[in-house]
């Protein structure tokens, strides 16, 4: 595996591959999980060349988020890269990414999409987020880039910017690994404490309440989500949303819509977390 900083020496490295190499690319903030693992063994099976980027993109975090205190474990990474088979890992810093400073870069702005759900709480995380993503598209000049469908509304997000800007590029989603409680995995489960953790899958549980009274004949949407959130907070949970959305257009869902996902996010301790489930078989 090439560990490579330097955005010039990335694409050195890339356009030594035939032209006809299929190349993937799949993001992280590090601190790799099976949930990432799953991305690069879907890469492996589509694609010749795969390229793993681990950045902790300090503009898609807020002032009062946890930047400085993200877990960062580059050597395991490296170690869990290897033993996968990915050819290439950039690991740039943010003075290559971002050389004139997070201030004065000029960054996309995710409009309607960005401003609900997580972005109504987290103002500026998809600008940041879309930003990161659309350089490291241009760098690496992927065939095929791949993201967990736990992060839905990112995921969707990106599938419209590389539309709306003409990225030649295939946004794959990858359903969400989970834990045997079926906690969905992520790098922030970290922030649990026994009790906590043992406390976390009544999120899922809660979105799937929602969706199997969907599925019985119950379109009260507002209701459901109340009665969720409700059953949340009397265990410690801070919900932020729990919300029925079309899955395609993050709209609140009506009636007639055929395509919905249930979505939620809550804090437990100093844990923020979110998670989705798709209502309608498609």
């Amino acid at each position: 595996m090439k560990v490579i900083h330097s955005p010039v020496e990335l694409r050195r490295t890339l356009h030594s591959y035939s032209s006809t190499a299929v190349v993937g690319l799949v993001p992280t903030m590090g601190n790799l999980h099976k949930g990432h693992l799953e991305l690069i063994r879907r890469a492996k099976k589509d694609c010749d060349v795969i390229v793993t980027s681990i950045f902790v993109n300090p503009l898609q975090f807020s002032a009062n988020e946890d930047f400085e205190g993200y877990p960062r474990t580059f050597e395991a990474d490296c170690e869990l890269l290897r033993t996968h088979d990915v050819e290439i890992l950039f690991c740039p810093n943010a003075r290559s990414m971002y050389p004139r400073g997070q201030e004065p870069q000029i960054t996309l702005v995710v409009s309607h999409l960005g401003d609900t759900l997580c972005g109504e709480h987290r103002r500026g995380h998809f600008d940041g987020v879309a930003t990161v993503v659309a350089k490291l598209f241009n760098l690496v000049q992927p065939n095929k880039a791949y993201f967990g469908e736990k992060d839905w509304q990112q995921f969707i997000i990106l599938r419209h910017m590389v539309a709306d800007i003409n990225f030649p590029i295939e946004v794959i989603g990858i359903p969400t690994v989970r834990d045997a409680d079926d906690l969905a995995i992520s790098s922030r489960n970290q922030y649990l404490n026994e009790e906590q953790r043992h406390l976390a899958p009544l999120l899922f549980q809660q979105l799937c309440s929602v969706r199997d009274s969907i599925l019985a004949g119950n379109t009260n949407y507002p209701s459901l989500e109340e009665q969720a959130k409700t059953v949340l907070v009397k265990k410690g949970f801070r919900p932020v949303y729990v919300s029925v959305r079309n899955a395609d257009t993050l709209e609140i869902a009506h009636q007639k819509d055929t395509n919905r996902r249930v979505f939620g996010a809550a804090y437990l301790g100093q844990a923020r977390l979110i998670d989705n489930i798709a209502i309608d078989s498609t």
